[in-house]
């Protein structure tokens, strides 16, 4: 018979659970990041899948995202003769919001879920286990370079995300609807301040981490074969996500006052 307090019950207990395990592998990678020997060629292997094989993805996604933002807000600010907005809309919009979001979202698709998944495999694989065995710490080796490469990464895809989107923007605005140049950008420069740009990668920063960090430990703890592996990756995606999502809600609340 369903027991809806029971099964309540089992999700908050899960969710706890995970949250727990997701908190101690990120204290032990804080800790292990200082701990010898320091892998640096993982770590600049890492940035490279995580951050370099990721740079088209997000360009695109920048670019498409910048133009359709000037391409609705140009037909809302009509309406009130507020077209002159329409530069700062676009900046303000991408700097604060979705460039770090989009550029999250990208990355959790196209190197979470490959994260999870490797590591996964090496885990019914046993070659986690062979790493132990080895007296190798498979976190130090395993986690930690990834986590800090996308914690690396990821802004640096936000900003390059950000400068294509307003460059989408332009291309709409003043070359295809026929905005003024030079208000189009003075707007631009009067309501756009330091402190955006800099929230905006702050947000860079905690997602990188999230994105890695989750996608990690799915992996790490998949079971089952082939199948908990898919089970893990696809976990890893929905979970970092929802907690992008959920986290820039959370961080916009806190630093933008």
């Amino acid at each position: 018979m369903f027991n809806p307090i029971a099964s309540i019950g089992r999700a908050t207990i899960t969710l706890v659970r995970e949250m727990g395990g997701m908190a101690l592998m990120f204290f032990q990678v804080l800790v292990l990041t200082f701990r010898p020997p320091y892998r640096l060629r993982l770590f600049l292997k890492q940035m490279e899948f995580i951050g370099v094989n990721s740079t088209v993805v997000v360009l695109l996604t920048g670019l498409f995202s910048g133009m359709v933002l000037a391409l609705q807000g140009y037909y809302g600010f009509r309406k009130f003769g507020g077209e002159t907005l329409l530069g700062a809309t676009v900046a303000l919009s991408l700097v604060r919001e979705l460039g770090p979001v989009l550029t999250g979202l990208m990355v959790t698709a196209r190197a979470g879920s490959a994260i999870a998944a490797e590591i996964g495999t090496m885990r019914v694989t046993e070659q986690i286990d062979a790493l132990t065995v080895m007296a190798v710490n498979p976190i130090h080796y395993l986690v930690v370079p990834r986590f800090w490469a996308g914690v690396i990464t990821v802004p640096l895809l936000t900003v390059l995300a950000d400068v294509i989107g307003i460059a989408g923007g332009y291309f709409v605005g003043v070359i295809l609807l026929h905005i003024d140049q030079g208000i189009f950008i003075a707007k631009m420069k009067e309501l756009v301040e330091l402190s955006d740009i800099l929230n905006g990668l702050y947000k860079a920063f905690v997602f990188g981490g999230l994105l890695t960090l989750i996608g990690c430990y799915k992996g790490y703890h998949a079971r089952r074969g082939a199948e908990g592996v898919g089970q893990a990756t696809t976990e890893a995606v929905v979970i970092s996500s929802i907690t992008i999502l959920a986290g820039d809600y959370i961080l916009t609340s806190l630093l933008f006052k």
